[in-house]
């Protein structure tokens, strides 16, 4: 995968590039799945769609689907440009086809497409475009809150997978990625190294759902009583 390191990082550490310098394919352990993590190292695209897909099912099958889309293609990566004018109704196919590639292939199906058509048109489909050369890690937030079907949590998660795991580290990506950018933190995929860290994130993910639902029924007002 291409990255870009302009800048240290907030522990002072370098970047694994400098500029537009290109790096060695990355080994991620995300999807469990060697085929599927191999994509995920080299494809910035395949990275982007299975982040974007990474909610509501399991994790290793969201990050799984971006290498049985492209099977599907007919093709050993993704391409913006050719997803981007699919006919919609077929791609949508290509996600509905058993095993789906998501619990909800249609939406999903969607906001892939949706996701590809914005990179066509502001990063001419260039994935790695998004975060080449940016400057400030607030900068590099601000791109990826921009895209389609990323909100600030998910943009702040997949910073810090850029940080942690992909080089890429604008000065301030730490701060920017907020509690995801902490070192030694087991909270998301940014995380998962390989069996053993999917387990801890797995575990602090349920714990957080625990609590927020706790803490959801506890502001709950009381069922009134009958008279």
């Amino acid at each position: 995968m291409t990255t870009s390191g302009n800048g240290s990082d907030s522990t002072g550490g370098k970047g694994k590039t400098k500029g537009t310098g290109k790096s060695e394919a990355v080994t991620l352990h995300i999807a469990q799945n060697p085929e599927a993590d191999e994509l995920l190292g080299r494809s910035p695209l395949a990275a982007l769609v299975g982040m974007l897909l990474d909610q509501q099912v399991p994790m290793e099958w969201a990050f799984t689907g971006p290498y049985t889309l492209a099977e599907r293609m007919g093709s050993d990566d993704l391409d913006a440009g050719r997803i981007a004018a699919y006919d919609p109704d077929a791609f949508t196919e290509l996600f509905t086809t058993r095993p789906a590639l998501h619990r909800y292939p249609g939406s999903m199906a969607k906001r892939v497409q949706q996701l590809c058509q914005f990179l066509v048109a502001e990063y001419g489909g260039d994935a790695s475009a998004v975060w080449r050369d940016t400057t400030t890690g607030d900068d590099l937030l601000d791109r990826l809150k921009a895209l389609p079907g990323f909100g600030a949590q998910k943009a702040q998660i997949f910073l810090a997978l850029l940080g942690k795991q992909l080089g890429v580290r604008p000065p301030g990506w730490r701060e920017a990625a907020g509690p995801y950018g902490e070192a030694g933190s087991h909270r998301s995929v940014a995380d998962i190294t390989g069996p053993e860290s999917l387990v801890e994130v797995r575990a602090y993910k349920q714990e957080a759902k625990a609590a927020a639902k706790a803490a959801k029924a506890a502001k709950k007002p009381g069922t009134p009583r009958k008279k």
